[in-house]
């Protein structure tokens, strides 16, 4: 049973309240009887997802095998982390290229750029003194100096390797949103090779951001190997397959109706 503040959210409400009701007339008649009722206001069919009864048309026709994946409960919750992740993923992304550019971008402007740095250096240096700061020895100011004295094949060696891992994060975050399984494996191991590093940096430092970061990425690893059944974990695809048909009101309604059919006969 869910406890928390989630434990009475409807997942499948909150999703037919964004998006509309996902009701289907199959061409098989004995399913068609099980999702139709009569009603002194009109023809009703039963919502795939919620499972409540609207009024109208129904909103696709067709064959059962031809339904669309209409996801329900636990898994419309695992599709919204999995996208809550996909737009962390986008964001850190999209802000590694920007500075895949940005280190591209200082190569080429460096002379510029460092003259205008060894200008405002000794300007700054009487208020640093005011407040205490030993302003040659500051960690920033000795990151710049290293900067500029790296050579061009080395910021452009950083700034390609900037970019392949900014790849590397929007392809997770593409994977991620449209919920393909190709994603979620290129999330769980792109994310995995990272992990021993943040636990260096962590070793080296400890700052809130660095454990926010080492606690994300290990609870998407976690959370996605076990949900999503990757790498044979829990059953793999097949079992993975198989939860999601048994949740699928259609494939119950069709299950039952089956099961109907088989009595009858005997």
């Amino acid at each position: 049973m869910a406890r928390g503040p989630l434990r009475h959210f409807d997942w499948n409400l909150r999703s037919c309240g964004r998006h509309g009701h996902e009701t289907y007339a199959p061409d098989e008649e004995a399913l068609a009887q099980r999702l139709h009722a009569s009603t002194p206001a009109g023809d009703a069919w039963r919502c795939l997802r919620c499972g409540d009864w609207v009024l109208g048309e129904p909103r696709h026709r067709g064959p059962a095998d031809q339904a669309p994946i209409v996801l329900r409960g636990r898994a419309l919750r695992d599709a919204f982390v999995l996208r809550f992740l996909a737009l962390e993923r986008a964001l850190r992304g999209l802000l590694l290229v920007a500075l895949a550019y940005g280190v591209w971008r200082f190569d080429g402007s460096r002379l510029a750029l460092q003259k205008v740095f060894d200008s405002y250096l000794p300007t700054l240096r009487p208020l640093a003194d005011r407040l205490g700061v030993d302003l040659q020895n500051a960690g920033p100011v000795h990151l710049i100096q290293r900067a500029f004295a790296a050579s061009h094949s080395t910021l452009l060696l950083v700034a390609l390797g900037v970019l392949a891992y900014g790849a590397l994060e929007l392809l997770e975050a593409v994977g991620l949103w449209l919920m393909k399984r190709w994603g979620e494996y290129v999330a769980v191991v792109g994310t995995a090779v990272f992990i021993p590093l943040e636990v260096y940096e962590l070793v080296e430092k400890v700052t809130w951001l660095r454990i926010a970061a080492f606690a994300l990425n290990v609870f998407a690893v976690v959370y996605i190997l076990w949900t999503k059944r990757l790498f044979g974990v829990r059953g793999g695809r097949a079992a993975f397959d198989a939860e999601r048909h048994s949740e699928s009101l259609l494939e119950v309604e069709r299950a039952a109706a089956r099961g109907e059919t088989a009595v009858a006969a005997r």
